[in-house]
Order: C-alpha cells, then sequence, then structure tokens
C-alpha cells in the first residue's frame, strides 16, 4: 500500500489513528469512539484527554459530518489501497432496553431471546453496557442468575438462560456499589454464583469465580469468615480443572483474601488446597501466579493440618525451596516463611533429612550471601539455627549430609 497523508484532523488525539467512529465530548474535542469509551468507562478515568478539563457529563455526540469527510477521503484515496470505513450502527437507546426488559420480565418463554439480544447490546460498545445499567438491566440479571440456584431442577431453556445471563452481568463489570447491594441482601446472590462453579460448563464457571472474586473484595468480614466449606471446595476445582487463566488467577486471589480469616485455613485444607496448589506451583513460571500460590501456602502452613498436607506431598518442599531467589524478592519470602513454619513446628527427623536432600539448606546459605530483604535473611538465619540445634541433639542424620550445614 502507498504512502498517504492523512489529515491531522482525522485521526484520534488518543491512538493517532483515523477514527472509524468519530464522537465529540462535552470539552469540544473529537475522538475515536472506542478510544474514549476505552479512556471514560474502562479506565474510569473522568477528564478530557487533551484539555485534562473534568468532565461533569461523559455524554458522547456522534460527529457526522467529520465521519463523512472520513469517509469520502478513504473513497478517493481507494486507488491506494486504504479502504471505506463502514458507517456505524445507530447507539441503543434505554427505552429500547426497557422494552426488552419488560418483555424477559412477562414472558419467561422469551427470556432466552431477550437475554441473546440484550448480550449482543453490552458485547457492541462501552456505551452500550452504560445504556443497559441504567435501564436496570443489573439488577435482572442477578435476579436471573438468583433464580437458577432455586431452581428444583436442571430445565435446559432456564440453564441456557442463566448462562447467558451471567455472561452479561460479567461483561458490564458491576460496581462495587452493585456488588456490596448484592452480597449483603442475603446469600442468594453468592450461593447462585457458587451454584454455577459447581454445575456450570467451563465457561460459566470462569465467569462466576471472576465475579465471586470481585464480590468478595467488597464483602463484610463476617461474611468472609464465616464461608462455607462448599466454596472452598469449588475454588480448588477451579484450580484443579485449569479452565483458563484468569479464572486461574481469579481462584487464587479469593484463597488469598479468604485464608487469613477465621477457621478459614483449616476449610481450604481439608478441601484440597493445598495439594492442588502444589500441583499448580509445579506448573506456574509466571511470577504473579508464583507469588500468589506461596502467599497462601504461607497462610496454609501457619496451622498444623496445611504443614502435614504440604508433608505428603513428595514435591512439596522441593518446589517451595526451587522457588527461592527465582522468582521475586516476594516469592523468595513467602517461600523462607514457609520453610520456617514447617521447620519450628513440623521438624521430625524425615523432614529434615528430606530438606537437605533437596538442598533447601544450600538454597537457604545462598539467600544469606545475596541481595534479599532483612526480614527473609532473619527468617533464613532462624531455619539454619533450629536445624544445627537439632544437628547437634540428633545422631538420626547421615553423616555425610551434615556438611550442607553452615558451621
Amino acid at each position: 500500500m502507498e504512502e498517504v497523508e492523512v489529515p491531522s484532523y482525522f485521526l484520534c488525539p488518543i491512538s493517532m489513528e483515523v477514527m472509524r467512529d468519530p464522537v465529540t465530548i462535552s470539552t469540544g474535542i473529537t475522538y475515536d469512539r472506542e478510544n474514549i469509551e476505552k479512556w471514560l468507562f474502562s479506565c474510569k478515568h473522568t477528564t478530557c484527554p487533551v484539555t485534562k478539563q473534568e468532565l461533569q457529563i461523559t455524554d458522547l455526540t456522534p460527529n457526522h459530518n467529520l465521519r463523512r469527510l472520513i469517509q469520502s477521503w478513504c473513497t478517493l484515496n481507494s486507488c491506494h489501497g486504504i479502504q471505506r470505513i463502514p458507517t456505524p450502527k445507530p447507539q441503543v437507546h434505554k427505552t429500547h432496553v426497557v422494552k426488552i426488559l419488560n418483555e424477559a420480565k412477562k414472558c419467561p418463554e422469551m427470556q432466552l431471546k431477550c437475554l441473546r439480544r440484550l448480550r449482543s447490546i453490552a458485547h457492541a460498545n462501552e456505551s452500550n453496557k452504560k445504556c443497559l445499567e441504567s435501564a436496570g438491566a443489573v439488577d435482572f440479571l442477578a435476579s436471573m442468575i438468583k433464580k437458577r440456584e432455586v431452581a428444583l431442577v436442571e430445565d435446559s431453556e432456564f440453564t441456557k438462560a442463566s448462562d447467558e445471563a451471567l455472561n452479561i452481568l460479567f461483561h458490564l463489570n458491576p460496581s462495587d456499589e452493585e456488588l456490596k447491594r448484592f452480597t449483603s441482601q442475603d446469600e442468594q446472590f453468592l450461593d447462585s454464583l457458587l451454584h454455577f462453579l459447581k454445575c456450570g460448563n467451563f465457561q460459566s464457571r470462569a465467569y462466576a469465580i471472576m465475579l465471586l472474586k470481585s464480590a468478595f473484595n467488597v464483602a463484610d468480614p463476617a461474611q468472609l469468615i464465616g464461608m462455607k466449606p462448599e466454596y472452598f471446595k469449588a475454588i480448588v476445582g477451579i484450580l484443579n480443572d485449569k479452565i483458563s487463566q484468569q479464572a486461574t488467577k481469579a481462584a487464587l486471589k479469593i484463597l488469598v483474601e479468604l485464608c487469613p480469616w477465621g477457621r478459614n485455613r483449616i476449610k481450604a485444607t481439608e478441601n484440597g488446597a493445598v495439594l492442588a496448589l502444589i500441583e499448580l506451583l509445579l506448573d506456574t513460571k509466571e511470577r504473579r501466579g508464583c507469588e500468589l500460590i506461596l502467599s497462601i501456602l504461607d497462610h496454609l502452613c501457619s496451622c498444623a493440618e496445611g504443614r502435614a498436607e504440604l508433608l505428603s506431598h513428595g514435591a512439596g518442599i522441593a518446589i517451595v525451596s526451587k522457588k527461592i531467589l527465582r522468582v521475586s524478592h516476594v516469592a523468595s519470602d513467602k517461600a523462607v516463611r514457609i520453610l520456617c513454619s514447617i521447620s519450628k513446628f513440623s521438624a521430625t527427623s524425615k523432614v529434615l533429612q528430606e530438606m537437605l536432600q533437596v538442598g533447601v539448606v544450600s538454597k537457604l546459605c545462598l539467600v544469606l550471601q545475596v541481595d534479599t530483604s532483612p526480614k527473609t535473611k532473619e527468617k533464613t538465619k532462624e531455619i539454619l539455627s533450629l536445624h544445627s540445634r537439632v544437628w547437634r541433639d540428633s545422631i538420626c542424620i547421615p553423616s555425610h549430609l551434615l556438611s550442607s550445614y553452615p558451621s
């Protein structure tokens, strides 16, 4: 394609690309719809990108004249390989959405069809999502999801409808205020998400775990403390099934949020969290994923049940030790804390021999020589001191392994 000079006023000030759907905001500056919607609605900015003025209203007015000029310019330059931009679809109005919602509420047999229309509207652009929210779609979708949990039988049409409702609700990205309202009214909203985690298809389970993460972020401490064991079983199921990277990350963040509260460490351990996390850690190389897993294991190993589960896995100690100095300072700190908990409270002769054989002591000696945080070094010295004390008081460790300890 030949190089063609593009008039500067055809370019979006954000992306510096030719605008496909130019819209003007209250400051008088014109942007491409996709770019300004992302700026205002996805990134939550409240200012004009060019003028930096605070925006009192976020209405986007289509600039039809500029769009026609751009289309004419594309047509004139088609010989240079420039394609004409299509005319954007008309924006959805609130009255149209309200009509669809009322139809879905009055005619249960039409719900699936109405929900598919709502999904098509929601997926079009960010302005449509805002229109759905203002029309009351979020409350309607939440009510549809709750019905799935209380349904006595699994009707195929109803199941499809509730799956659609979950899909749309996830993509609407409910605000913290809305989620707070759903979770504080009763337990039914959270229990409905749990039902999707246990009985839904892979896509619905992924949406449910990500919505559950957002809900737990704004939940009251009392709700987190009293979390039922079924939630931990379902969350561990997401980790075991490895549905998607996003779903796995959401499940890990939920466990980070839940484990410090009450008896949640024991509930998580009893439902297989420790073994699932070790298996996941064996396959995880991404920095943030390793940090989350080690952070959860640190919480779980502060109770006897968690330490016993980690020690029962043949690769538990080895993989935790392997992540020291290989991922990040945060990961090293968490891994050292885990090994410290085991050394202080679960240091049988068998455990000490395993730690020597897999190179834990050698790795910890290296930690003292490199640039790590003072807290990590302090915990490392504590572990080595504990091992050294046991070594002096015991004759059960083979002599050929003793050379690993610092003098």
